[in-house]
């Protein structure tokens, strides 16, 4: 049955979603181009700094003068830049989350400058937030030039989508994040009623960005787990209590977070706030160890690939450490994103959750630990679900995630988010 408003949906509906397919391919690409060359740079100066520096000094390279030293002078480098280069590298990271308002261009090279900076210094960050908030700022400084009557938020849409497809290797997550956003209002496309079509554009942006991601560089959120073979009736409390874990977990970090920005804040100067914050996190290091550096992908690779190596002491150490040290880098003004080193926090988590109680499985764990610590830190539940799903390929741990997730989401929603407003005080 065709209703009256379907019936009177305007002629122009397809062909405006057809004009809007070149941009978005060109935005989807162009996003995911400039993420692989962000870190492919990073990783460049990552081997020099940890791999050929001190093979040539003679030092050993996860020896804790190293890491002090190299993260220092990392907050060093990363404060010059925030205070000199124009731009200031953008807004105080701590106030801004994944997807933002269009930043000015001019900050661009600066965001960008200081994310390399942090990712091959060992920063517990991520790439997310900097390359998003980069993208966001090109396509729209692009788009309302070459379309000068055009919405913002299309090209907040389309950049978003693009990098968070490329981010991810997947559409799936744009189209996740980007439902959640269109349900609050905060982007809308003018002219478009459905929500496919608000969707049609950011979505061939995501493909775009996630296909040319895939066939460049080939990205993978997998661990090497034993594979879940399927849920029994122990699972089930068992997944809601590690997720709720997970959950606590993060909103401890989340009320220390205005504590921590407040204290970095004493130090006024961005140089002295940024190195400070580069000498505590050497420290943090030192205790919690090498894996609890970098952006933790790689170091969840590791970490899973023989868990049986890492006592439940010394996991749950790894756990507390990666994710303070998120909250020291976000607060003290590195620039960077708190997913992916916050999918390491809960795989750490998880691992603990498993050697103190054998009998749930380690995939169970994992996820169900990712998964909790992942709503607190973002507080985008299906990008959270998606995140977690991911880890453990196969779709038998899904209905497991769902029910888990229920008892985390009543521990977070409501809160205070890891994201303060521009007076330093926690938003909600």
């Amino acid at each position: 049955m065709v209703t009256e408003s379907a019936s009177q949906s305007p002629p122009e509906g397809p062909r405006l979603l057809l004009r809007l397919s070149l941009p978005a391919l060109a935005i989807g690409v162009g996003s995911s181009l400039l993420l692989i060359g962000v870190e492919e740079v990073a990783e460049g100066l990552e081997h020099l700094l940890w791999t050929t520096l001190p093979g040539t000094l003679g030092i050993g390279r996860w020896s804790v003068g190293w890491m002090l030293a190299v993260l220092t002078a990392t907050g060093l480098v990363v404060g010059l830049v925030v205070w000199k280069v124009p731009g200031h590298a953008g807004p105080d990271p701590a106030t801004t989350g994944l997807v933002e308002a269009p930043m000015a261009v001019a900050a661009v090279p600066g965001v960008l400058l200081t994310s390399i900076l942090a990712l091959a210094g060992g920063v517990s960050l991520g790439p997310e937030n900097p390359i998003t908030a980069s993208n966001i700022a090109l396509a729209y400084w692009f788009g309302r030039r070459v379309a000068p009557g055009s919405p913002a938020d299309l090209w907040l849409a389309l950049a978003a989508a693009g990098t968070i497809g490329a981010l991810f290797g997947t559409p799936v997550a744009a189209a996740l994040v980007l439902t959640e956003t269109l349900a609050g209002g905060a982007v809308r496309t003018p002219g478009m009623r459905s929500l496919w079509d608000q969707l049609f554009a950011p979505l061939v942006a995501a493909g775009a960005g996630s296909i040319t991601t895939v066939l460049l560089s080939e990205p993978s959120f997998a661990v090497k787990l034993p594979p879940y073979t399927g849920p029994r009736f122990g699972d089930i409390p068992a997944a809601m209590v590690i997720a709720a874990a997970g959950a606590l977990l993060g909103m401890a970090a989340v009320h220390a977070f205005p504590y921590a920005h407040r204290a970095f804040r004493q130090l006024r100067h961005p140089v002295a706030m940024i190195t400070a914050g580069g000498v505590v996190l050497g420290l943090l290091a030192a205790l919690g160890g090498h894996l609890t550096l970098f952006k933790g992908l790689d170091q969840m690779a590791e970490l899973t690939e023989d868990p049986g190596e890492w006592s439940a002491g010394k996991l749950a150490l790894m756990a507390a450490v990666k994710v303070a040290a998120v909250v020291v880098a976000s607060t003290c003004g590195f620039r960077g994103g708190r997913i992916f080193p916050s999918v390491f926090a809960g795989t750490a988590l998880g691992l603990f959750a498993h050697a103190i109680v054998p009998e749930v499985p380690a995939a169970v764990a994992v996820v169900c630990a990712v998964l909790g610590l992942l709503m607190a830190v973002t507080r985008h539940g299906w990008l959270s679900l998606f995140t977690a799903a991911v880890l453990v390929p196969g779709i038998t741990l899904l209905p497991l995630l769902v029910i888990a997730a229920l008892p985390a989401w009543l521990l977070v929603t409501g809160r205070p988010l890891m994201q303060l407003r521009d007076d330093g005080t926690a938003a909600r």
